[in-house]
């Protein structure tokens, strides 16, 4: 192991600070893979092939290779070779891909030892017939979603030519940036109202009712895997002047509209869910997201018109959120301290929806096609139930993390598969 070589920026501080029992804050990619590569026609897998295609892959992706060490009151990475043999690892047979689904629910409760380099590769078998399952898992200290999924490409082959999701977020990292002109102080004002604002709204906001949606979380996770065409989805709904994510947090609406009756609720005229924004990447530090506050219409009947009024709202919310950037207490491990504190009683989101722009065409792992990916988001704070999603391949691959104790996730998912089948339809 070498010396310690560079501290934690302070955001990335702030995730190891969101990491404790009851909260395992890692990004997490379930994937299906076909035969092909290190997968015999057999359906068998071959781990030493597989180790050995990813070990000079892994060489050149510090991120991959660094663990974190307390230096004073925080902490620096240092670097190490990741054992392989525990990295890249065999789990027990599943039954299907409900059984991948299970599995996934059981490892958001399983952290990654801080010991090693933040990550993991499972190899599941029992998927498919000829076909397996594989989980990646990335410490959020280390990745946020666009980075995860930028590791990910970097891990995996391209099966055709050209730019990928990977090269683009490391373009952007690299390239100049924009300094800003002369200082505007109607602009700064503006900007430190609206960041008080955000803070006094996370200490104080109460705009969700008491709900089974939230509360003190059981170690019971469910998770299920939802997906549709990605071009039929965009064509239909761009009329409405609305986006994919747009869509998606439709169909989270009418999945909500769903699961709260189910579980003996009123349904709610507005229920506010926190939705991650990307901004433009720079500086070291491998969290650079914003976020902003989108109330979903759940009192309106007519589905076009909870997306127009979407829509509405995340126009004008994304566009405050990018110029705002990261929210003010997960700026560094102080604030973030406070965040855990008090998120564990918050009554202002109700959800958490994210969604990750991912490659258009397939990709290999060590040679194996991978037919389908599904990214598996945290839950944190006292909130009960999140969906993540990725585009690939031509699909919006969705899943919806629940805790299987208190809320009827398979309601909440069955509904939301048939909006996002009647959006693309």
């Amino acid at each position: 192991m070498r010396p310690a070589t560079q501290r934690l920026a302070a955001v990335d501080e702030a995730n190891l600070v969101l990491d404790h029992a009851g909260q395992v804050n890692v990004f997490l990619v379930a994937g299906l893979l076909s035969q092909g590569g290190f997968i015999s026609p057999d359906g068998t897998a071959d781990l030493a092939t597989l180790r050995s295609a990813l070990g000079k892959r892994i060489t050149e992706l510090p991120p991959l290779r660094k663990v974190p060490v307390a230096t004073g009151r925080g902490h620096s990475w240092q670097e190490m070779s990741p054992d392989l043999e525990h990295h890249i690892r065999l789990t027990a047979t599943v039954d299907g891909l409900r059984g991948l689904e299970r599995l996934c629910g059981e490892l958001m409760g399983v952290p990654l030892r801080l010991d090693r380099p933040l990550w993991e590769i499972l190899v599941v078998p029992g998927v498919g017939p000829g076909q397996i399952g594989v989980v990646l898992r990335i410490h959020h200290a280390v990745a946020d979603g666009m980075a995860a999924v930028a590791i990910a490409q970097q891990l995996f082959d391209a099966s055709e030519p050209g730019p990928t999701f990977a090269w683009r977020l490391a373009a952007s990292q690299s390239g100049p940036s924009v300094e800003p002109g002369p200082r505007d102080l109607r602009r700064f004002f503006r900007m430190l109202g609206y960041a008080l604002r955000r803070i006094r709204k996370a200490l104080t906001g109460r705009e969700v009712g008491s709900t089974v949606l939230l509360g003190e979380r059981s170690p019971r996770r469910g998770v299920a895997f939802v997906d549709v065409d990605l071009a039929a989805l965009e064509a239909r709904v761009r009329p409405f002047g609305a986006t994919v994510n747009d869509a998606l947090l439709a169909s989270v609406a009418s999945g909500y509209r769903a699961t709260l009756p189910a579980a003996g609720e009123q349904v709610p005229a507005r229920l506010p869910v926190s939705v991650p924004v990307a901004l433009r990447r720079h500086g070291t530090s491998a969290n650079q997201v914003g976020v902003m506050l989108v109330r979903l219409p759940l009192d309106v009947s007519a589905p076009d018109d909870r997306l127009r009024l979407i829509a509405e709202q995340t126009r004008a919310e994304k566009v405050q959120a990018r110029e705002q950037g990261t929210l003010e207490l997960m700026r560094g491990p102080v604030g973030a301290r406070i965040m855990d504190r008090i998120a564990r009683r918050q009554h202002l989101v109700g959800g958490f929806v994210t969604n990750v722009p991912g490659p258009a065409g397939i990709l290999r792992l060590a040679g194996a096609p991978v037919v389908a990916i599904w990214p598996v988001a945290v839950l944190a704070a006292n909130v009960r139930l999140g969906v993540a999603a990725v585009s690939y391949a031509g699909r919006l691959s969705c899943s919806v993390h629940f805790d299987a104790a208190n809320v009827p996730g398979d309601v909440f998912a069955r509904t939301m598969s048939e909006e996002l089948a009647r959006l693309s339809a």
